[in-house]
């Protein structure tokens, strides 16, 4: 694939991204809407400017039953 599809896939991931924070209660709902869809941690923590860490710590009180969602 050519530097310049990738640039737009980027693009358009990106602004979807938008779409999905913008529909969402919080940010925890985000990141498990993004992890549902199957992103991987670190995509979803470039997509929102936050940290893998962020990603991971939200996830896993998700799992706990400990963060709305």
């Amino acid at each position: 694939m050519s530097e310049v599809a990738e640039d737009r896939l980027d693009d358009i991931c990106r602004l979807l991204a938008i779409l999905v924070r913008k529909d969402a209660d919080t940010q925890a709902s985000t990141i498990l809407e993004m992890s549902r869809a199957g992103l991987k941690n670190t995509r979803i923590a470039d997509l929102l400017g936050t940290t893998p860490n962020t990603i991971n710590v939200t996830i896993q009180k998700a799992k706990k039953g400990t963060t709305r969602g």
